[in-house]
């Protein structure tokens, strides 16, 4: 066997064989599943031997980026912050699984550029708003619209939907079962530099 395809069966590395590394980036408005697909595309990863890290919107906005705000300069910075950070995981060989908003096509663009070609993997989580603002775990639609939030992506700062995903996910029609299978399916067949990236 001397090519890593031969490691593939039915979209899936099988256990013990390594995909090369790379970075996943699941972008998607608040409340599209990005965070539940991280943690799901993270497990199904694991399950096959990979090395996998996931860096959360929510947990870094803790620590290494506590000290930004909302506003379009702190966004861009955030997002800058995470790429390099996701960069490094991937050149210590690890996939790294990125779950934020990132609203600009800008700054995903930035940070596919910190790559090879072919070890990004960009991923539109694709639910409509008024599906978001029911789902809304945390409450921050609610707040929002009720002037609580400054700034808030989807209602009063804009979201770019990305032009040419690798995948676009419509979480409002999918389960979170087929998601992840098409995930991981995807993810397997780029990071391989396979037919189906």
């Amino acid at each position: 066997m001397n090519s890593s395809q031969d490691h593939v069966v039915g979209g899936e590395a099988s256990p013990g064989s390594r995909l090369p590394s790379g970075v996943v980036w699941l972008t998607g408005l608040s409340g599209s599943g990005k965070t539940t697909m991280a943690t799901e595309l993270e497990r199904r990863l694991r399950g096959q031997g990979q090395r996998v890290f996931v860096l959360d919107g929510d947990k870094v906005r803790q620590g290494l980026c506590s000290d930004l705000g909302f506003s379009a300069e702190d966004r861009k910075e955030n997002i800058r912050r995470i790429a390099e950070v996701a960069r490094l995981f991937a050149d210590a060989g690890l996939i790294c699984i990125v779950a934020f908003i990132s609203p600009y096509r800008a700054d995903r663009a930035r940070a596919r550029s910190l790559l090879p070609s072919g070890r990004f993997v960009e991923v539109y989580l694709n639910a409509p708003l008024e599906v978001c603002e029911r789902r809304d775990p945390k409450g921050l639609y609610a707040r929002a619209r009720a002037g609580q939030i400054q700034a808030f992506t989807g209602i009063s700062a804009p979201y770019e939907p990305p032009l040419e995903p690798e995948l676009e996910l419509r979480t409002d029609k999918l389960t979170i079962e087929e998601c992840a299978s098409l995930l991981v399916q995807k993810v397997t067949g780029c990071l391989l530099g396979g037919p189906v990236c």
